[in-house]
């Protein structure tokens, strides 16, 4: 997901709830039903990490959590108060407080996707973190292979490749410079190039 598509759909969480989900997504790079399941007791909030059960080896690991993310999931639990021993922190909004499924949590994407012509999902968060993990050169891949619990380098190196939609700003910035004329080194020839480009090269 392009920066700037993530700040429209960022702008679109009109609870401190939401907006905590989608920071803690951005920035762990959990997987959908991992963070939604973590309870009160999984948060780490001096280490900035907080403690997923994985969904593939059910074994209980720790992620990553941004200041950020911090900051939004405190004033979220200052809001709704604290979930009850064994409830998980996500709860539903209205009526009596129970757990926020992955439907829901899904719909709360579709949702705000739809009002800015996007459809983005939950599993598309995970993707957004993992490239950006990927992208930041003070990382090493095996240092993001870490973050996202990868049992393959080979599935974490996919998120290295640069995709046309981030080049946008690159090739604008392209288009828009008068074009330079060609000059070529002293040692060469000009017959030389010219068998070779052609004339006018």
């Amino acid at each position: 997901m392009p920066d700037q598509q993530w700040d429209k759909l960022f702008a679109q969480m009109n609870c401190a709830r939401d907006r905590a989900l989608l920071s803690c997504y951005i920035s762990s790079g959990a997987r959908a039903s991992e963070l939604l399941g973590v309870r009160l007791g999984d948060v780490e909030w001096q280490k900035g990490q907080l403690w997923v059960i994985s969904k593939g080896t059910r074994a209980r690991q720790p992620v990553p959590l941004s200041p950020e993310s911090l900051a939004h999931l405190a004033c979220y639990l200052d809001e709704a108060g604290l979930p009850e021993t064994g409830m998980p922190l996500w709860r539903t909004r209205r009526g009596d407080p129970r757990p926020l499924t992955y439907w829901a949590a899904r719909r709360v994407i579709q949702r705000a996707g739809e009002r800015i012509g996007a459809n983005w999902t939950l599993h598309d968060l995970r993707h957004t973190a993992a490239t950006r993990l990927a992208r930041d050169p003070k990382l090493t891949l095996v240092e993001v292979q870490s973050i996202l619990r990868h049992a393959h380098i080979t599935t974490t190196s996919l998120y290295t490749a640069v995709r046309l939609d981030d080049l946008v700003d690159k090739l604008a910035e392209h288009y828009a410079r008068p074009v330079q004329p060609v000059a070529w080194p002293q040692q060469y020839a000009s017959e030389d190039i010219e068998a070779v480009f052609g004339a006018g090269k």
